[in-house]
């Protein structure tokens, strides 16, 4: 019952920090001095065909109205006309019915794209999972080569590795992402390509020769590494620093008092007691690298969900960047319940009050 309460405490301030996400970057967008219609259309459409497209999006309309249709659109409890054009707009379940209008459950509806007139939900549902697939990769990748180093430097405090461990992870976490991955790509996708085999640009899904979808794995291998550089830096730093705690605790020296291995004290009482702030690095990054993966993703040419953000930013395609922001909104709030829940699980000292 208490862990019950727990969550659903968790899940409230979840949606409050969504609608104050949606809410500010809603706002800051429609008032930007960018009119999305004309750019839709182009500068040579005439003023009555931008104006009728306006009053169709709901443009023409003051900004609480608008903020207040786009959460009546996401969320999955709403009031909405009951006609048939709504329904198969929304695709609703009706709960209670109000006169002309009823009471409906439904999907989130993330609009259409003004540039493309496809859904969002689509557009998102193709970029996605090639960001998942990278963001899995990197965040893999930065886990188990940072965690191995850190218990390594800690283990062997003080020695050439200690130093190089930190040092590396300095420099690591120094370089920005987005020029990591422009010198992987000059050197192993461009230089070096005739013995690595990698391209210099390629998603990880492209068409081949007869228009067909095919996997193009190794296009996966240098934005992998680009993207867990830093991860790797921190994740480092913090399984050091928490060891060298861990390992300076009553209970560790008691443990080797009692005639342990040095391998079953490290490995069984040290290192899960130093794990929190390395899961809350490990679960930190992995969102960061779900929603910011931008420019690593511009560099290679890897259509995933940073990609197809930027694309809508410079195009000014509300619905796609909303849709987005959303989404990335979400993933940070889910990852930081759970990480709450395992804190729980890895470490007894932690109680739910």
């Amino acid at each position: 019952m208490q862990i019950f309460s727990y969550i659903t405490k968790r899940i409230l301030s979840g949606l409050a920090v969504l609608i104050a996400v949606v809410l500010i970057i809603t706002s800051i967008i429609y008032l930007a001095p960018v009119d999305p219609t004309q750019l839709t259309f182009g500068q040579r459409a005439d003023e009555a065909t931008v104006e009728q497209k306006r009053k169709e999006l709901g443009l023409n309309e003051p900004l609480y109205v608008q903020l207040g249709m786009y959460l009546r659109d996401i969320s999955p409890i709403s009031m909405h006309q009951n006609t048939a054009k709504a329904k198969e707009k929304y695709q609703y379940l009706k709960l209670l019915h109000f006169g002309e209008k009823c009471l409906v459950l439904k999907k989130p509806y993330l609009r259409e794209s003004y540039q493309t007139g496809r859904s969002v939900s689509e557009i998102l549902a193709e970029a996605i999972p090639k960001t998942i697939i990278l963001a899995l990769s990197a965040i893999l990748l930065a886990t188990i080569i940072g965690i191995i180093l850190g218990v390594f430097a800690a283990v062997k405090q003080n020695t050439w590795l200690d130093s190089s461990a930190v040092v590396g992870s300095v420099l690591g976490y120094s370089l920005p992402s987005y020029v990591t991955a422009i010198i992987l790509a000059l050197v192993f996708g461009y230089l070096l390509a005739d013995y690595t085999g990698l391209n210099i640009k390629g998603s990880i899904v492209e068409l081949d020769d007869f228009g067909d979808e095919q996997y193009v794995w190794k296009n996966l291998i240098l934005p992998t590494i680009a993207l867990g550089i830093r991860p790797i830096a921190i994740i480092t730093q913090l399984t050091r620093s928490a060891m060298l705690d861990v390992l300076s605790q009553d209970f560790v020296r008691t443990a080797k008092a009692k005639g342990l291995s040095r391998v079953r004290v490290i490995t069984r009482h040290a290192f899960r007691n130093a794990l929190n702030p390395v899961v809350t690095a490990i679960s930190g990054w992995f969102a960061a690298l779900l929603a910011g993966a931008f420019f690593v993703e511009n560099v290679f040419s890897f259509k995933g969900l940073g990609d197809t953000t930027v694309n809508a930013l410079l195009n000014f395609d509300i619905p796609v960047v909303l849709g987005a922001v959303l989404f990335t909104a979400c993933i940070f709030v889910f990852i930081n319940i759970l990480v709450d829940l395992l804190y729980v699980l890895l470490d007894p000292r932690v109680r739910l009050e």
